[in-house]
C-alpha cells in the first residue's frame, strides 16, 4: 500500500476510537463493570483478529516469539490500561475532552520517543515548530474544557 492509504487508514482508525470508546462505555454499564467490558472488548477483538489470521493465512514466527524481549509484553499491559481508562473516562469528561487529553498526551510521549530515538526507526529531534503544535493541542484541550 501507497502512504496516502496508510494516512486514510489511520485517519479512520482515528475517527473509530471514539466511537469505540462510546460503545465500550455503555457496554460498561450494561455489565455493570467498565473492567470487564474492556475485557469483553479484547476478547470480541481477538476473535476478530483470529479470523482475519485464518482468512488471510498469517504467518507467525514462533522462534522471534521467543527471542523477543521481555518488555514487548508491556504493549497488552498497556492497551487494557488505555481502553479501561477511556471506559471510565468518556462519560465523565465526554467524547471531544477524553480524546483531546488523549492527542496531547500521545504528542507529548510521540516527540520524546521521537527525539531520544526509543522505539521507532528514525530520530526526528524535538524543535520549535513540533513544541508549537503539541501548545496548539493543549489550547484545544483548554477551549473545549472551558467552552
Amino acid at each position: 500500500m501507497n502512504k496516502f492509504s496508510w494516512i486514510i487508514l489511520s485517519l479512520l482508525a482515528g475517527c473509530f476510537l471514539p466511537i469505540q470508546a462510546g460503545l465500550n462505555a455503555r457496554l460498561g454499564k450494561a455489565v455493570e463493570s467498565p473492567v470487564y467490558a474492556s475485557l469483553i472488548s479484547f476478547a470480541v477483538g481477538s476473535v476478530a483478529l483470529v479470523v482475519y489470521i485464518l482468512a488471510t493465512g498469517q504467518q507467525v514466527s514462533w522462534a522471534g516469539l521467543r527471542s523477543a524481549p521481555h518488555h514487548v509484553w508491556l504493549g497488552g499491559v498497556l492497551g487494557a490500561f488505555y481502553v479501561t481508562v477511556v471506559v471510565l473516562a468518556f462519560p465523565k469528561l465526554g467524547p471531544a475532552l477524553t480524546f483531546g487529553l488523549i492527542v496531547l498526551g500521545q504528542m507529548v510521549i510521540s516527540l520524546v520517543l521521537d527525539h531520544f530515538n526509543v522505539l521507532v526507526m528514525q530520530q526526528q529531534a524535538i524543535n520549535i515548530w513540533r513544541i508549537v503544535g503539541v501548545v496548539l493541542i493543549v489550547a484545544g484541550v483548554v477551549i473545549i474544557r472551558k467552552f
